[in-house]
């Protein structure tokens, strides 16, 4: 018996020294995993707001693929939310609180079932040389349920933070994969309306082709705004000369009438007329405009189609400030045909 009394006795003491261990644990839990992606902090800012993306990189889904997941009257920005219910993941949702466009998400993730517990997630998007550091960023208090679950089974950090680097790896193969995407297309033989074009011309190779584009499209839209000159479409490329390692273009913008151009100034007036035309569409970034140039060239030879004097050029549909995957850039190739 008196041992049966010392054997309740030590229980309790270890019980109360337990408790007490477990209640002076801290009260408040904070941790942050982060990953820099070779992406622009806009397209990764715009998974992350889209609870509809969410599937596509979080690694709880891969734990439970067979998870029914809700959402709410909105998937994105402010206010959004989503739910889940599943074997392994349980039942939760998460609502997002605040947004700062491209910089960064506030939202609260509760859980509902097997247990009941909330937390603050926090993401932020700094733009990089490299590319995007983005972070992914966890923080809450801990009662006494709560602290008595880290203590038996670990930490919440040690628990969720792999979870936080697989996601963002997933993050990074998705984002990587939808900006390396393309097509080429042969839409055929059509017409081009023709019209003036404002341009400025240099010579350029593969290495420094971009460049060279920019300082002149610069060149042209500061001539055009000084003169209160409005553009009539989009910005597009005649190419005199389209040689491997030599390359003669002319980068402008269209208008709706002839201009004059002072004698001094470092812009000309071009006019392209009403043509015949083969057209092809690339959808991707513009480092495969290449592939489409050979593509679009290769049908005009087996098709037995014949190039006018005319110079070839290409036309940028839309501009990449309002699109920052490069997978949804637009680019329409012409080249004129003779009748």
């Amino acid at each position: 018996m008196k041992a049966l009394k010392y054997i309740i006795l030590l229980l309790l003491i270890f019980i109360i020294g337990f408790s007490i261990y477990v209640a002076v644990q801290p009260n408040e839990f904070s941790f942050e995993r982060s990953r820099t992606i070779n992406a622009p902090a806009a397209l990764l800012y715009q998974k992350v707001n889209d609870y509809k993306e969410w599937p596509s990189f979080s690694p709880w889904m891969e734990q439970d693929p067979d998870a029914n997941i809700f959402y709410g009257e909105s998937s994105i920005g402010e206010n959004a939310s989503y739910s889940w219910k599943g074997d392994i993941l349980g039942e939760g949702q998460m609502t997002t609180l605040a947004v700062k466009a491209d910089k960064s998400i506030s939202q609260l993730i509760e859980f509902t079932a097997p247990f009941e517990a909330k937390s603050n997630i926090n993401w932020t998007f700094e733009a990089l040389e490299d590319g995007t550091k983005v972070t992914w960023a966890m923080n809450g208090k801990q009662d006494f349920v709560s602290k008595l679950f880290t203590t038996v089974m670990g930490s919440i950090e040690s628990e969720t933070g792999p979870n936080f680097e697989r996601g963002l790896y997933k993050l990074d193969s998705l984002v990587t994969k939808d900006m390396a995407r393309y097509n080429i297309k042969i839409n055929g033989i059509t017409e081009y309306g023709g019209g003036f074009y404002i341009y400025k011309t240099t010579n350029a190779n593969a290495t420094n082709i971009s460049s060279k584009m920019g300082e002149n499209f610069a060149a042209v839209m500061q001539f055009m705004g000084s003169n209160g000159i409005v553009p009539y479409g989009m910005p597009m490329t005649v190419y005199n000369i389209m040689e491997e390692d030599n390359v003669i273009m002319s980068n402008g913008l269209p208008v709706n009438e002839r201009h004059t151009i002072p004698d001094d100034a470092d812009v000309s007036l071009g006019y392209i007329p009403k043509t015949k035309v083969l057209k092809a569409t690339l959808q991707g970034n513009y480092t495969n405009l290449s592939k489409a140039w050979e593509t679009t060239m290769n049908h005009l030879t087996e098709n037995a189609l014949v190039q006018s004097d005319l110079k070839p050029f290409e036309v940028y549909i839309n501009d990449p400030g309002d699109f920052p995957n490069p997978g949804d850039w637009i680019t329409e190739i012409y080249i004129p045909l003779k009748d």
